[in-house]
């Protein structure tokens, strides 16, 4: 497994979610994960039901087998500030910028200045070792931008060591790249089975691969349960109403003649099958779509009492049986 694995999906899909999810499947058997917010929602702290995350690194779960999951919200202002004192040597002079505002100012009218602190402090993580030389994190999973703007965002470093052509920051982007465009990164994308989201996964993946950027897997959020197989819905769609009373009546069902049970349940039961047909194909049809990107493909299960702390621990196990550790 790479030790970036970066997800993006479009909005609406439960990237979020999915990157919690991934970051706990990841940190079982003892491993530590950094898992890393990039757009500020504090989205992490909501799903692991703790207090808003500050930049820092601090551990938030436990997973199965005594790993450990650490979160960090990155602050580009304060990533600034690391920067500035890691390049620069800055120190109270980088502070008092601060304080006079010209840090949310540069960060404000140069987005791609915002991205390059984002993604290189995630890289940062990745590279960095403790006094034994072993690294800090077996992995890090980044919860990415969604998939209209990860391939810029994650880009960003090769358009500004274009730009600098020498010293620290020439330097600094080029070093972000080497991790980004190489093995040690996986980019996965999150959709759903509905055409937009579907689409917007092609057209991503598309954009990743254009851009010299490692896409890794396809992962298909909030799946809902099979209920009729195609042979059940084509003998549901073909059956006469009135043998299909005949065998609710037969069953035991309403208590009544089977002209007033046919018009009391059948009928909301075929309108029901036809909406359910419909869907089913559809899906159908969107997986086939995601199947011709010859990725590997996952799906997790749409959780029927909603998303908390436990379900977060489902998908992640879930994850895990579909072989991603």
């Amino acid at each position: 497994m790479s030790r970036l694995q970066v997800v993006s999906g479009k909005g609406g899909t439960g990237k979020t979610t999915v990157a919690a999810a991934l970051a706990l499947a990841l940190a079982t058997e003892g491993k530590r994960t950094l898992l890393v917010e990039v757009e500020g929602r504090q989205g992490i702290a909501q799903l692991f039901e703790t207090e808003a995350l500050p930049y820092e690194e601090r551990k938030i779960a436990v997973a199965p087998g005594g790993g450990e999951v650490y979160a960090l919200a990155i602050d580009p202002e304060l990533a600034l500030l690391d920067y500035l004192q890691m390049f620069y040597k800055l120190g109270t002079a980088g502070r008092a910028l601060k304080k006079l505002g010209a840090i949310d100012f540069a960060t404000t009218i140069a987005p791609g200045l915002r991205d390059v602190l984002l993604t290189g402090k995630a890289c940062e993580a990745v590279r960095r070792k403790d006094k034994s030389g072993r690294f800090a994190y077996d992995y890090v999973v980044m919860d990415a931008p969604p998939t209209g703007r990860v391939t810029r965002f994650l880009n960003v470093n090769d358009e500004v060591a274009g730009l600098a052509k020498i010293g620290p920051i020439h330097n600094q982007a080029q070093a972000v790249m080497r991790v980004l465009k190489s093995p040690a990164t996986a980019v996965h994308l999150v959709t759903l089975l509905e055409e937009m989201p579907v689409q917007e996964t092609v057209d991503g993946i598309a954009e990743l691969r254009a851009a010299g950027l490692p896409v890794g897997r396809v992962i298909v959020n909030m799946v809902r349960p099979t209920v009729l197989d195609q042979a059940e819905l084509e003998f549901a769609h073909a059956a006469p109403p009135s043998a299909i009373a005949a065998s609710l009546s037969g069953a035991g069902l309403g208590g009544a003649g089977r002209g007033e049970l046919a018009e009391r349940l059948v009928a909301p039961l075929l309108r029901q099958a036809d909406e359910y047909a419909e869907r089913f194909a559809l899906e159908r049809e969107q997986r086939a779509v995601l199947k011709e990107l010859d990725l590997p493909l996952h799906e997790l299960p749409l959780l029927a009492e909603g998303m908390d702390l436990a379900g977060l621990y489902e998908l992640a196990t879930e994850l895990r049986q579909q072989g991603i550790s």
